[in-house]
């Protein structure tokens, strides 16, 4: 008994201290535990792979798609590089021709202002306002004292050009800014309400 007892002292001392004397069926135990986690672990990191490839490949499209900012310091740097190196001086009849081309521009603006730019309210009366405060369509009113005639009085003719320039919407219609014709100078609807007043006295 004695002989025994030591023997399995000496056993529990060797499977204490020296692992390599472990049964094989507790190393066999401990190393599917082992591989159980390393499978595991490989496929969380296989995964977090995959994820960052895709972002990675994300990115790289986002790239291709929006287009590069530029910075002023470039786009100033190109300016100076394609400017022209200088400018062609004509002397006085360089001066005649920039004169003559600015007169003709002017000319230019002019007939573009409406009705060729004329003064006469009658011409632009007949063109523009007629249609509504001949009939009194849309509450505008007529050309008369009980119209114009009586609005002039009332509310003063300056008023009235005012209200003919900026617009106007009273209780029963509108009054569009210039009759609704932008390309009225305010001295043309000036000229037209003094008139269409001169009408309905």
């Amino acid at each position: 008994m004695p002989a025994l007892a030591r023997s399995a002292r000496t056993f529990r001392a060797r499977h204490l201290y020296f692992p390599e004397f472990v049964p094989f069926g507790h190393r066999c135990s401990v190393r599917n535990h082992d591989l159980e986690f390393l499978k595991h672990f490989s496929m969380v990191i296989a995964f977090l792979s995959a994820v960052t490839v895709g972002l990675i490949l994300f990115a790289h499209h986002l790239n291709g798609i929006i287009p590069a900012e530029v910075s002023p310091e470039a786009a100033k740097r190109t300016e100076a590089r394609i400017a022209p190196t200088g400018a062609v001086y004509a002397g006085s009849t360089g001066a005649a021709q920039q004169a003559a081309a600015a007169a003709a521009a002017a000319t230019a603006a002019a007939s573009q202002v409406a009705y060729g730019g004329t003064m006469d309210g009658s011409v632009v009366f007949n063109n523009l306002c007629t249609g509504c405060h001949t009939s009194g369509a849309g509450g505008a009113p007529k050309l008369d004292a009980a119209g114009i005639g009586a609005r002039a009085a009332a509310q003063g003719v300056d008023q009235l050009v005012h209200k003919a320039i900026t617009g106007f919407t009273g209780t029963v219609g509108v009054m569009p800014p210039k009759g609704g014709n932008p390309a009225l100078s305010d001295d043309q609807v000036k000229a037209t309400v003094e008139w269409m007043v001169a009408q309905s006295k």
